[in-house]
């Protein structure tokens, strides 16, 4: 990320941080917004169709396996040089990031007998977190109307759930086209 964020400033991006209950409270500073908010749309757009979907895994240092593993249930196993990503849940409507560890127990029991070669392998890390969803990812640009003739182009790009790993380039080069044909469109 920090990566990215560099190039975009580079370029002549501008990131301010701010707290908004709604993208329609923003000033008049703005000339584009790209709302990338996940299950903050659900305050910030009102998009209701919105949920977080709990995810939580585990790392282990594992050297010993190159491979990468898929099974059923959420089960996989991703390596890395010394360490395996162990995962993982798949709770829908769940709100909670705090490590459970029954998940983490169950998680490694899993992996465990898909790979029995991980027995004994340490853990080094456990997490949760969410994944924001919705029945469709939203990419998409907007008008938002702002108050007497003030409008606010959007460009939507969020509830990828857990396949954000997956899609995140080619859903970034396709809200980098939006964004553009709105630049164009104003002649910025």
């Amino acid at each position: 990320m920090k990566y990215l964020r560099d190039q975009f400033e580079k370029a002549g991006g501008i990131i301010k941080s701010q707290t908004l209950e709604r993208l329609t409270d923003l000033k008049n500073d703005y000339t584009i917004v790209a709302n990338c908010a996940g299950l903050g749309s659900m305050k910030l757009v009102g998009d209701q169709s919105m949920a977080p979907i709990r995810g939580q895994l585990v790392r282990v240092r594992a050297p010993w396996v190159k491979e990468f593993l898929m099974g059923e249930n959420t089960t996989y196993i991703f390596p890395n040089s010394e360490t395996l990503v162990l995962g993982g849940t798949r709770q829908e409507g769940d709100w909670n990031t705090e490590v459970d560890p029954e998940d983490s127990l169950g998680i490694l029991q899993r992996c465990n007998r898909m790979l029995p070669a991980l027995a004994g392998a340490p853990v080094i890390r456990e997490w949760a977190g969410l994944r924001p969803w919705r029945p469709t990812v939203r990419l998409e640009k907007e008008v938002l109307q702002l108050g007497g003739d003030r409008t606010l182009p959007v460009v939507h790009n969020y509830g990828h759930g857990g396949n954000g790993i997956s899609l995140s380039w080619g859903c970034a080069v396709e809200a980098a086209r939006m964004t553009k044909e709105i630049v164009d469109e104003l002649e910025l």
